[in-house]
């Protein structure tokens, strides 16, 4: 690598081994500031889930690392391992730090000198080290008294095995923090654990971090761990016995995300997020109120306008899913709501677009769902396919995510001219019906519905399928709104104003 990137992008689950949301708008980020060089930093589970990049990198990448935390438990010394005390002393101290946060009382002067210097020190000659947390007596002793202060109803082999599996990937990112090369601004997408290496790089490296937030990562994080399925393959993965499902272990993972989460705010500046609701979130998570701001998410209008020219006269009698086949989607949902218009409007098809691979058994019970409602032939399964070719073989776009930010699909949809049904998540409400006044004032784009609720979902794609005065109302309002309020070039010259300043300070 011949020069230094001025950036480097942390990347948990996602770009560019992930296709969704998220990843498209890393792409258009690097691809839009060609000025600039950036170092991409990606963080999987498992390498089996990431066989290979899903995105061509620009020429304007210089490097990427790639790092699995299934890789914290590789086999390490055998034998205990004998840590200092001391050691031990300072990690108790990031602990108390973090509990004392989580009740709103704030952080001591002393309490985050000595949590600083337990991350700056961890996996180096002076701090503890991934032997001294698996194999030592000290660490042992630690586990005990946390499992009777904090969960003793839990099995303790149940609470052991989930603490070991929190805690190694941990030491592992500190470890490949001191191998990772220098950027002028090291860039979060997330909290969780890119936000803790950037937590991590900013307090070693004394670089700027600067974090995004497309949804807010703890509560996503809350989500998966209510989704059984997903519980289980993650205890599934550690080296030790299955460990169970006890609504204890639940919350104590809730509490490490949100640790993480605080600690990433702590070290973050500017902290961003893409609407005023998730604002308000990080806010209540820990984040300081002078550090974050708003941006909201953007595209190129002129990639859409042949697909809007594309366009039949009438309203095709298609509705779309443009999205990931996962349980966060909630694509059963869409399911049930094609399998309620359908018996209105027989001929409504309805198409899922979108990758089944992040989560096949899901995609399997899907279409089981659709041929178990005598929708085999109605409902189609299309997997990833070009959006732009897409678009204009659509009469509406229909989202029934349990949770979103900023959904990219929307606003895609509205530049090629196609309404839009969503659940009332996120910033959906927003784009459908307008933020400001201003904004308003252009007319609903849609209709929003509750999420889960099917019925509504239905009653609000009938109707607008059944009138061409509200369907043609909607379109206009669409492309109105994202041509004004939700340019890609408002967006870039935020995040291009953002690094110049960062990178000069």
């Amino acid at each position: 690598m011949s020069a230094r990137p001025h950036v480097s992008l942390l990347l948990e689950g996602t770009y560019p081994y992930v296709r969704g949301g998220v990843s498209s708008w890393v792409h258009q980020l690097i691809t839009g500031l060609p000025e600039l060089r950036f170092s991409l930093v990606f963080i999987g589970g498992r390498r089996a889930d990431y066989a290979e990049a899903r995105y061509e990198l620009p020429e304007n990448v210089v490097h990427l690392d790639r790092l699995y935390l299934e890789d914290a438990f590789a086999p390490g010394k055998p034998g205990p391992a004998r840590a200092k005390p001391a050691r031990f002393a300072d990690a108790q101290a990031l602990h108390a730090l973090l509990k004392l946060e989580a009740s709103g009382q704030g952080g001591r002067s002393e309490l985050q000198d000595a949590s600083d210097r337990a991350l700056e020190r961890l996996e180096t000659d002076l701090g503890l080290s991934i032997d001294d947390f698996l194999s030592s007596p000290a660490s042992w002793e630690q586990i005990r008294n946390a499992h009777r202060e904090r969960d003793p109803h839990a099995a303790f082999v149940d609470y052991f095995w989930t603490v070991r599996l929190m805690h190694g990937p941990l030491f592992q990112l500190a470890r490949i923090e001191q191998r990772l090369p220098d950027a002028g601004v090291f860039h979060a997408i997330s909290t969780g654990y890119a936000g803790f290496l950037g937590s991590l790089l900013q307090r070693r490296r004394q670089r700027p971090l600067l974090l995004s937030e497309h949804g807010i990562y703890t509560k996503e994080r809350r989500i998966d761990l209510n989704q059984a399925d997903w519980f289980e393959t993650l205890h599934a993965n550690a080296t030790g016995p299955d460990i169970g499902t006890s609504a204890g272990l639940r919350e104590l993972w809730i509490r490490h995300f949100e640790s993480l989460g605080r600690l990433t705010y702590r070290a973050a500046n500017p902290i961003i997020s893409l609407y005023a609701g998730n604002r308000e979130r990080q806010v209540r998570d820990g984040a300081d109120p002078e550090r974050t701001r708003l941006i909201v998410n953007g595209i190129d209008c002129a990639r859409f306008a042949k697909a809007r020219a594309a366009r039949p006269a009438q309203a095709p009698q298609v509705i779309g899913l443009i999205g990931r086949v996962v349980p966060i989607k909630d694509v059963k949902t869409f399911i049930r709501a094609m399998h309620k218009v359908i018996a209105k409007l027989p001929e409504v098809e309805g198409w899922v677009i979108g990758s089944p691979e992040e989560d096949p058994r899901y995609g399997a019970e899907c279409e089981a769902l659709a041929a178990s409602l005598g929708l085999a032939n109605k409902v189609r399964f299309l997997g990833h396919q070009n959006v732009q070719e897409m678009l204009p073989k659509l009469g509406l776009l229909m989202l029934t995510s349990i949770s979103e930010a900023q959904p990219l699909a929307i606003l895609e949809a509205f530049a090629a001219g196609v309404p839009c049904v969503a659940t009332d998540v996120g910033a959906c409400r927003e784009e459908i019906e307008g933020g400001s006044a201003e904004d308003r004032a252009l007319g609903k784009a849609g209709r929003i519905a509750a999420f889960a609720d099917a019925d509504a979902l239905a009653s609000a794609a009938v109707e607008l399928l059944s009138s061409p005065e509200a369907w043609q109302a909607c379109q206009a309002a669409g492309i109105a709104r994202v041509e004004r309020f939700y340019t890609q070039e408002r967006m870039l010259g935020a995040y291009r104003g953002l690094y110049r300043k960062l990178l000069q300070g």
